[in-house]
């Protein structure tokens, strides 16, 4: 997930019709590694595999809820990966109205390693395109960049961690009155991964973000969000090639933001889509 407008919020993606002609293929085998929920993985989509991922993330006290669908795709081979990310939400604070937010579009380079490797790297550049109306609070008024840097390393045969840092920049982002201000956000997260086996895992996220709201022209206000989260997930391997995974996960508020708690659900759909000899 991934997770390219906030980490935690933003990381909610996949759900959708199958293509209709899938090919015949091997059944997939092997453990689980590309279905992260708030910390990415290092790990491009492998040749001729596509992979459509929703999440669904509710929060307790606020009833604030955000659902994400994000499709991967490889480009040529593993090397390069596109993918986007489509946002709908509702802000309780809002008068509870749904609404689009801001779309990601994301390219990410295979560095170092692939999903057999020890150590992988993937640095991921996202664009994030001003469509929610920043009026109403639904998105920031102007185009932002991000950047991510995740490493996924395996420690032993039946745990994987992975650690991610980024940052994104908005020049001009604009608060539901119209001031301008340019915003800048951190991001850590870090994961660890218990291959129970191979189609069932136990999962421990943490993630924690600083960012920046527009309060007034050429003024922002830091807030600050942690979250230690504990999940499960688990695999449907089919001999078509397609691969299903639901997960499930409690993300709890540490430090500042302790006392929050949310309900996280992810789905992800994985298939080919070009034959294979």
């Amino acid at each position: 997930m991934t997770n390219p407008t906030s980490p935690l919020l933003y990381r909610l993606l996949p759900a959708l019709l199958l293509a209709a002609s899938l090919t015949a293929q091997e059944k997939k085998e092997g453990p689980i590694q590309d279905n992260s929920f708030l910390v990415e993985e290092a790990y491009n989509q492998e040749p001729g595999v596509v992979q459509h991922i929703s999440t669904f993330t509710r929060f307790q006290e606020s009833k604030d809820w955000i659902y994400t669908f994000t499709q991967e795709w490889p480009v040529g081979g593993i090397t390069h990966q596109l993918s986007y990310t489509l946002p709908w939400q509702r802000l309780a604070s809002l008068d509870g109205k749904q609404a689009f937010g801001d779309v990601a579009l994301n390219y990410r380079y295979q560095l170092l390693g692939d999903g057999e490797a020890k150590v992988a790297i993937a640095p991921r550049l996202s664009v994030l395109l001003p469509t929610g109306d920043e009026k109403t609070g639904y998105g920031r008024g102007a185009t932002g960049i991000q950047v991510m840097f995740p490493v996924s390393v395996v420690l032993t045969d039946t745990l994987v961690a992975h650690s991610n840092v980024g940052a994104t920049r908005t020049p001009n982002a604009k608060n539901p009155l119209g001031d301008k201000a340019t915003t800048q956000d951190l991001a850590l997260g870090q994961s660890f991964i218990w291959l129970v086996n191979s189609r069932f895992n136990l999962m421990l996220e943490y993630v924690h973000t600083r960012s920046q709201a527009v309060i007034g022209p050429d003024q922002t206000q830091v807030q600050t969000a942690t979250y230690l989260s504990p999940g499960i997930r688990w695999a449907y391997n089919f001999p078509s090639g397609l691969q299903i995974v639901p997960g499930i996960a409690a993300p709890i508020g540490v430090g500042a933001s302790r006392g929050e708690k949310a309900i996280f659900l992810y789905l992800s759909f994985e298939h080919p889509f070009t034959k294979t000899k």
